[in-house]
């Protein structure tokens, strides 16, 4: 398997890349939009890559960051969703936003992607729901950067969300109640309840 190349970019596009690597081997890769966006104007750079094997050839797949060839594993992971549905997600949203549309529910921003349909979106929804929590790098709709729940957070703030609060919300309230000493799923709700 393929995950990672550097080397000479011998041509660009919004959709593909072809790597010279060290060994003199040109790879021609199908790349995310913050892929090109990273490519961009350079010389020389580094992909990290899914290789796709079927009975009709080989395909490979460059993200930024390894971060994005995660959501993108679990993209896929989902029925229905291939690697070039997955890799379109990619291209038309951040991993922050992808992120938080799954958080959110908002099947709207994730059928705005070209070629996924509601019914694909809902189920990328239910499926990664649990498995997916917002990093650091994750942008909000108003492009500041959210805060950043610790691991073992993603329960308080379902249950605040469950209370009617926004997502946003319930990190910033976390955040509080983690500066104030909170350290259970208890003792952090109650204590942004109180700060809300």
């Amino acid at each position: 398997m393929i995950g990672y190349l550097k080397g000479k970019i011998l041509s660009l596009t919004p959709e593909t890349a072809l790597i010279e690597t060290a060994s003199g081997v040109g790879f021609e890769v199908l790349v995310s939009g913050s892929a090109f966006s990273a490519l961009s104007g350079k010389k020389e750079g580094e992909l990290y890559t899914y290789m796709q094997v079927k009975e009709d050839g080989v395909a490979l797949f460059g993200f930024s960051s390894t971060e994005e060839k995660q959501m993108f594993l679990k993209l896929t992971s989902v029925s229905g969703v291939g690697p070039k549905l997955g890799i379109a997600v990619l291209s038309g949203l951040t991993v922050g936003d992808v992120a938080a549309a799954i958080a959110t529910g908002d099947v709207k921003r994730l059928s705005s992607v070209k070629g996924m349909g509601k019914k694909t979106a809902e189920r990328i929804i239910v499926d990664l729901r649990e498995k997916v929590a917002l990093s650091a790098s994750a942008q909000t709709e108003s492009g500041s950067v959210a805060a950043t729940p610790l691991v073992g957070d993603e329960d308080s703030i379902v249950a605040l969300m469950t209370l009617g609060f926004t997502r946003a919300e319930s990190v910033k309230a976390i955040s509080r109640a983690r500066e104030q000493g909170a350290s259970t799923v208890e003792d952090i709700i109650m204590l942004a309840l109180k700060g809300m």
